[in-house]
């Protein structure tokens, strides 16, 4: 069985990213999109990455187009929006999808460990230092609701 760490994503510039770099860290994932109704918690993620960055939190945002085509855009206009609106540090990786045939490898496999299909856009996958998913939160799930969970495993 695959582990967390044995997945690469494309970052937003193309270039890939191993999540065995993310060993020993509390990362969350989160699909995302530029005009939901849900876009405001990038506030609480930003917020979330700034207490506890240097702690060891990493912040892994997916942006996705497969609910209501509500991340129009490119990867760089998407970052644009949320360093210019919300003041975002953490990297957006490049656009995915997240359900279906083309969903891609690391959310076919965190779909399969908790919960299965992604509902919609702001869906979060808590994962401990040791790769393993603790916990998956609905996109109505702000992030200051998980503040306590993610500083348990800090």
């Amino acid at each position: 069985m695959a582990s967390f760490y044995d997945f690469t994503v494309s970052k937003r510039d193309g270039s890939d990213y191993k999540l065995a770099e993310l060993k020993d860290k509390v990362v969350l994932v989160v699909n995302t999109a530029t005009g939901c109704g849900f876009t405001p918690q990038y506030e609480g993620l930003e917020r979330l990455y700034e207490l506890y960055h240097e702690e060891g939190l990493e912040i892994l945002d997916f942006p996705c187009n497969q609910f209501g085509h509500q991340a129009p855009g490119s990867d760089e206009e998407i970052h644009e929006f949320c360093t210019g609106r919300y003041k975002t540090q953490f990297d957006q990786m490049a656009k995915i999808e997240v359900n279906g045939d083309n969903a891609a490898p690391l959310y076919q496999w965190l779909t399969a460990q908790k919960g299965g299909k992604i509902k919609w856009n702001f869906t979060k996958f808590l994962v401990n230092r040791q790769g393993e998913i603790v916990k998956r939160y609905g996109s109505i799930v702000k992030p200051e609701k998980i503040e306590k969970d993610i500083k348990e495993l800090l």
